[in-house]
């Protein structure tokens, strides 16, 4: 009400913008409301600058002056898909404004600038506001919400790391899955912290590396699982030391104290060091350098850990303590990397160039009044709802609140507005259905149908400057709107609309190719590339929740792919440093490790057997070379030998 008052002390024509604006930056917490008003703010003046340069460029031929905009709006759909940040919602606006401004438009071009900047006023008026009373009136700050998400994940972290020592696979793999939910929620949340109302906010370089260990914690929980299974540590089968440090590494993750913790740490992974020393030594049996790497793996988990203990108190702290300058491991950290794929954005992008050329094309030859508009709101739906595989049920959630909304607006415009007077009396009487629309817009379940309430009820209330009340006006809108929404409904079905196994399938696909790059050395290093598949099983929890086939051992796939893709990595990287046989023994291992996974198929048991046995081999070469680094090589080869075969590997060292 305030952005409807000052829009309407000013004079502007349309201040419903202005109503509407408000209700889509309206976010719940100060930081999400901020960032997306400047990003809508950002969004918009590109929209319009765009669109004033399109319309008179190509004014005397409307089909081209159609095509033109639909192009700049599958663009815009394109690098929205791409970003996949609260960035996006820039992207997503220069093409909602192209939309709404340039169709209506095509065949009244004078107009065209006049009403980009009406637009861009409105917009300003309804961001201010939003901001204003979002941070002054009954705040609720991001930073509040991440900590407190933070704390959760940490804890999950330690619950992952415990599991991982009591071996049980079926509470590991569940904890896996929520662990990677649980950063990217994290770094959702991160990104509005620039923008949040606290006098202090953590750090970015703080935030990134808690990230980087909190993405390295996931395959090294893994990696200890395997090694406990294999050597029977916990049927006493392991070396005596080894066993009393994984008792005492058990006791240490479940200790509540931080200062017990913080003292028990610094022990701990001086004795891991001092085991793994002793048991890798050159006349180690293979047992005892399995026994080595799992104690090598516990003391980069026990400092992991505490790492994150330390950048944990640092960021509620907000950078007051000064405990993460005492850090285990590295300190530049890259921080949540994103999964993105041109391929996919590119195909929702010409979906949706091709509907919007359809619905262009009927208008024009149809001639129909109201087609612009139609061709507008539908331009709108594209960009608003393409950002997920299948957008058409969200916009049958919208059909759904307009037609609320087309009902609740009739019955202002008809039987209640006509009786206000004042302002003071037009705020009470909008009150009940605003209010109404906006808790519904604050819930997920209902937010997309609360969008169709919001956006309707400003437009055909017929809330300008002046009460019109023309009934033949906002039939129109009306057969527009739901003519615009029920072909976005069509098109977006056989246009934009990605099967959900055939997303399954493509992100499955993109990491053997990486694990293939990888091998070959000519991929993202190890941090960036832990954070990019654990993102990608992000992705992938939705989809297979939602798919009917069997997807049983995808995500154990996936983390595979992650632990072979590490170890090659590293693997590739050492190469230089060794000469003569062993390294070109190394480099065959990993180039045939690259052609299978250029393989369309999966790697078999056959495929498992003769890896481990040329893994086997290399190892007993490398453990009687003079080889400096023996010792990390021979621990890389055995993360590898458990990667590429999990199951079989485990079992061929209980037989040994």
């Amino acid at each position: 009400m305030l952005a409807y008052y000052i829009a309407l002390r000013i004079g502007l024509p349309k201040p419903f913008w202005a109503i509407v604006t408000v209700y889509i930056v309206s976010q719940t917490s100060v930081g999400a409301s901020l960032s997306r008003g400047i990003y809508r703010f950002v969004g918009t003046i590109i929209g319009a600058v765009a669109t004033v340069a399109i319309i008179p460029n190509v004014v005397n031929d409307p089909i081209a002056c159609s095509a033109v905009l639909a192009c700049w709006i599958g663009l815009c759909l394109f690098f929205s898909l791409l970003d996949r940040t609260p960035r996006a919602y820039a992207f997503v606006l220069a093409g909602y404004t192209a939309s709404l401004i340039g169709f209506p438009s095509v065949l009244d071009p004078g107009a065209v600038f006049d009403t980009a900047s009406v637009r861009v006023q409105e917009i300003s008026i309804g961001i201010l506001c939003a901001v204003l009373v979002h941070r002054y009136v009954l705040p609720k700050r991001m930073t509040g919400q991440f900590t407190g998400k933070l704390s959760v994940t940490l804890r999950d972290a330690r619950r992952l790391a415990g599991d991982a020592l009591n071996g049980t696979p079926g509470q590991n793999r569940r904890d896996r899955n929520q662990f990677a939910v649980d950063l990217l929620a994290l770094q959702g949340l991160s990104t509005h912290l620039p923008y949040d109302a606290a006098p202090v906010t953590p750090r970015r370089e703080t935030l990134q590396l808690i990230h980087d260990r909190l993405a390295r914690l996931l395959p090294l929980a893994t990696e200890i699982e395997d090694r406990i299974h294999s050597l029977g540590a916990r049927d006493d089968n392991a070396p005596g030391d080894l066993i009393a440090l994984l008792d005492d590494v058990d006791t240490w993750i479940a200790t509540v104290e931080t200062a017990e913790r913080e003292s028990a740490a610094i022990h701990l992974i001086v004795h891991a060091r001092a085991v793994r020393k002793r048991l890798s030594a050159d006349t180690a049996t293979p047992g005892d350098r399995l026994a080595a790497n799992l104690a090598g793996h516990l003391a980069e988990m026990i400092g992991l850990l505490q790492d994150c203990d330390r950048l944990g108190r640092n960021i509620t702290t907000a950078g007051r303590s000064h405990e993460a300058a005492w850090l285990h491991g590295p300190r530049r950290a890259k921080g949540y990397v994103y999964h993105r794929d041109p391929w996919m954005a590119g195909r929702a992008a010409l979906g949706a160039i091709a509907g919007i050329l359809i619905g262009c094309a009927f208008w024009i030859w149809s001639a129909w009044p109201e087609g612009g508009t139609a061709v507008s709101i539908f331009g709108v739906c594209c960009t608003l709802f393409g950002n997920v595989d299948a957008p058409a049920p969200s916009v049958v959630k919208y059909i759904t609140g307009s037609i609320y909304g087309v009902a609740i607006s009739l019955a202002y415009s008809v039987a209640i507005l006509p009786q206000v007077t004042d302002f003071a009396v037009l705020v009470a009487v909008l009150a009940p259905a605003f209010l109404f629309a906006g808790s519904l817009q604050a819930r997920p379940p209902t937010t997309f149908m609360a969008l169709g309430i919001t956006l309707t009820i400003p437009i055909l209330s017929g809330l300008g400057s002046t009460y019109a009340g023309d009934f033949a006006a906002s039939l129109n809108t009306v057969v527009a709107l739901f003519a615009a929404v029920g072909f976005g409904v069509v098109s977006m079905a056989l246009f934009q609309t990605v099967p959900v196994d055939a997303a399954i399938d493509r992100l499955l696909h993109v990491s053997r190719r990486d694990v293939k790059r990888r091998a070959l050395g000519g991929a993202p290093n190890e941090a960036r590339w832990a954070s990019l598949m654990i993102d990608r099983t992000a992705l992938l929890l939705p989809r297979l929740r939602v798919s009917r086939k069997d997807y049983s051992g995808v995500l154990d796939d996936t983390l595979h792919h992650l632990r072979i893709g590490h170890a090659a990595g590293q693997l590739r990287k050492m190469i230089p440093q060794v000469e003569g046989e062993v390294g070109d023994e190394v480099s065959d291992l990993l180039s045939a490790i690259a052609a299978r996974f250029s393989a369309r198929s999966p790697t078999g048991p056959a495929d498992h057997a003769g890896f481990d046995q040329r893994i086997e081999t290399l190892m007993e070469m490398i453990a009687g070379s003079a080889i400096s680094n023996r010792a990390r090589m021979i621990d890389l080869l055995i993360d590898l030998r458990f990667a590429l075969s999990p199951h079989d590997t485990a079992d061929g060292e209980r037989r040994s």
